[in-house]
């Protein structure tokens, strides 16, 4: 008798989380796992091993990233050493995670700004119903070989140009100018280019149908939904969407103006687009249910270097000088992870003066986000600034979801999240926050 309820409640179990990876309803926590990730040194290299803490967590593990061989349209990996079976295999170590994790989706990611060559290519490949054949039937071929349990479409479109901040008066000036100057322009064929990347969706989930795939598609930072997103055409054939709403400025973007990178909602005197809020209103108001739209939430901080112009208080938006020096283990200027910027900040046992630590200044509104900052010595070192996400934002940012009925968040991506636990001990305590008040 014993045995037999053992046996009844495992398969009772069973039965409620395949129910739940199958309601399409439920809150997906969407896990990005970036590869390149894997070439870098010392604490921020990240192995496929190092992903078993966060996938308890998980729903989707997306790996990224794949990209588009130009000449064929084809879809390529973008490392061939490092994901295919002739090189370390990455694709199938990553899809066998299945085996340990058996409710979880894996999804191969194509794009996501990690293309980088030729980008041009794909605005060619939605134009040419040829070029998306041979795109889509590579696509099948890969997903199949390697055991992916769907595809998404992170297409790189072109950004939206930078944008000072300004007040009324001057938003009004800089409209009027740009409409002699045509300097808001950003895709000549952009009309063309979203009615076939519709066609695109739709043929893609035509021929991943029959076994079953997901398809999705990811919304990149600083792309006008509006220009390449025909939602009407495109939301029947996505399972969801993945809303990058982060990386509205940046060091790269506004190299002399430092602000918040991903507020939920507007600021004074700010765009008044360049907000969660604003992205998410859009695609809600353009019909896609709520429960296909994952809020995408980064795990980096976006750093600025500040100098004697930039004023002391740190409230932003301030005078910068681009992008702060590089962390030790990130190893790209004007990016920390968040593991780079909790060992930085400031607390009671830091004997060593005022700069070498961060001060932190919360959001007690709960609506723009974290920052920190320190001030530059008498020689204009170490000043830098600091925009980014910690336990309370990611909580706050998985409450917000909540509230609104979407459909679950994302994570960009996991190897940026502090996954030794070098900060409290927990490890991927950003991922951790989020998942907890979803």
């Amino acid at each position: 008798m014993a045995n037999f309820l053992v046996f009844l409640a495992a398969v009772v179990a069973a039965f409620l989380v395949s129910s739940s990876s199958a309601d399409p309803t439920a809150a997906k926590v969407v896990c990005y796992y970036d590869s390149r990730s894997y070439v870098r040194e010392t604490q921020a290299k990240m192995l496929p091993s190092d992903l078993d803490p966060a996938l308890t967590f998980c729903s989707h593990l997306v790996y990224g990233y794949a990209g588009i061989a130009a000449d064929s349209h084809k879809l390529v990996s973008l490392n061939e050493n490092l994901d295919l079976d002739k090189g370390h295999a990455n694709y199938r170590i990553i899809t066998q995670l299945k085996r340990k994790f058996p409710a979880l989706k894996v999804l191969l990611s194509v794009g996501g700004d990690a293309d980088t060559t030729e980008k041009e290519k794909y605005m060619t490949l939605v134009e040419s119903p040829e070029a998306r054949t041979s795109f889509i039937n590579s696509a099948v071929v890969i997903l199949k070989n390697y055991g992916f349990d769907g595809l998404d479409l992170a297409w790189e479109w072109p950004k939206n140009k930078p944008k000072k901040i300004r007040g009324a008066l001057g938003s009004f000036w800089h409209g009027f100018k740009k409409v002699f100057s045509g300097d808001s322009v950003v895709d000549e064929k952009a009309e063309e280019h979203k009615a076939g990347f519709a066609k695109l969706v739709q043929e893609t989930k035509n021929a991943l149908r029959p076994d079953n795939f997901l398809l999705t598609a990811s919304v990149l930072p600083n792309v006008n939904s509006s220009l390449f997103f025909d939602t009407h055409a495109i939301m029947n054939s996505l399972d969801f969407v993945i809303l990058d709403g982060f990386d509205y400025q940046t060091p790269e973007r506004n190299p002399k103006e430092a602000d918040y990178t991903a507020p939920l909602y507007d600021l004074l005197e700010r765009n008044s687009q360049h907000n969660v809020n604003s992205l998410v209103q859009w695609w809600l108001k353009n019909g896609l249910p709520g429960h296909k739209i994952v809020l995408g939430m980064p795990t980096y901080a976006r750093t600025w270097k500040m100098t004697s112009d930039s004023e002391i208080s740190g409230v932003p938006p301030l005078t910068v000088d681009g992008p702060a020096p590089e962390g030790p283990y990130t190893k790209e200027a004007g990016l920390l992870s968040y593991a780079e910027v909790c060992t930085k900040l400031s607390n009671p046992n830091n004997q060593k003066g005022i700069h070498t630590h961060l001060r932190k200044v919360t959001d007690p509104s709960k609506r723009y986000g974290t920052y920190a900052f320190r001030v530059p010595d008498d020689n204009e070192e170490g000043g830098m600034w600091v925009s980014y996400e910690d336990p309370d934002t990611a909580g706050n940012k998985a409450g917000y979801i909540r509230a609104k009925a979407l459909g679950g968040i994302a994570i960009h991506d996991l190897s940026l999240d502090d996954f030794r636990g070098l900060c409290s001990g927990d490890k991927f305590p950003l991922l951790r926050a989020a998942k907890y008040r979803l």
